[in-house]
């Protein structure tokens, strides 16, 4: 199906207004884009925080009259003259095939391997997690999921247990089994998480030594040899009581999800425990590990 694409630059006072009245005369998505590639990191619980100078892009039916578009934006004041905006006509292709198409076999450290089910594995011999992009985070492309999975991988994890706190897809739960880790747990606040690391563990065949719960359900003595937390800088210091309770005496963790800012405060919370590494950075986040005392 043939589409056709408004681009309306705005800024972030507007953006939600155009947004919904393009909803209400036929647009059938809308997302916003920063102009100005500035960064943008996790808003608070309800909040949808926006750019300061922000592209508002409706998808409208290829049949859609567009000039009438553009003249109800005008006439209800949304727009006017000195208002950027652009139509352009979408090509229609096949959207599935493109999106699996961007998604190759990564490698991590010196064994590990994130491999998509439609790809062929680069090297038999290693060690092949098989891991389709999903609903719930965690692939391996985001740099803080990489600084874990070769964390994980220089680890002598024979044998160990590992729990992975804020799981999402499982896939560092899973890499850990995978890497001779003896059994794994994963936790995480959103139901979905726990349904897509089951299903990706039973990809892997590794459903067997996994055990998941939400976190709320999460029995009270639990711990594990190995560690590792990959979510915001907040919530890791705000759960600093739960998640360095989880690691044995002389175990090890892993902390990601944090920029390099933030890395000091981050710090500064886990160090009357652990005995910490140097902060290990890459485009702006870092890793956090160390040994708990």
């Amino acid at each position: 199906m043939a589409w056709v694409q408004l681009r309306i630059n705005s800024t972030n006072q507007k953006a939600e207004q155009i947004s919904d009245f393009l909803e209400e005369i036929g647009s059938v998505s809308v997302t916003f884009m920063d102009s100005q590639d500035t960064p943008i990191f996790e808003p608070l619980p309800g909040e949808t925080r926006l750019w300061g100078n922000t592209d508002v892009i409706a998808l409208f039916d290829a049949e859609t009259d567009m000039q009438q578009i553009v003249g109800l934006l005008e006439t209800h004041h949304h727009i006017n003259e000195d208002t950027a905006y652009k139509i352009e006509q979408i090509e229609d292709k096949d959207w599935e095939r493109e999106w699996m198409d961007n998604f190759h076999p990564m490698q991590f450290g010196q064994r590990l391997w994130i491999c998509p089910s439609w790809r062929e594995v680069p090297d038999e011999t290693a060690v092949n997690v098989m891991l389709d992009p999903g609903l719930a985070f965690g692939t391996g492309t985001h740099p803080t999921t990489a600084l874990c999975l070769e964390w994980l991988d220089s680890l002598d994890i024979q044998g160990k247990t590992v729990i992975d706190f804020g799981c999402g897809s499982g896939i560092l739960a899973i890499a850990a089994l995978k890497l001779g880790a003896k059994s794994a747990v994963g936790i995480d606040i959103d139901p979905q998480a726990i349904l897509a690391s089951r299903g990706n563990a039973e990809q892997n065949a590794v459903a067997d030594r996994l055990q998941l719960f939400l976190s709320d359900e999460t029995p009270d003595n639990l711990q594990a040899d190995i560690v590792v937390a990959n979510i915001l800088a907040g919530p890791l210091k705000e759960l600093y009581p739960v998640i360095s309770r989880l690691v044995k005496e002389n175990g090890v963790l892993g902390l990601s999800g944090i920029l390099e800012t933030q890395a000091q405060s981050v710090c500064d919370a886990y160090i009357e425990s652990f005995i910490l590494d140097p902060v290990e950075e890459r485009e702006e986040w870092c890793r956090i590990t160390g040994n708990r005392k």
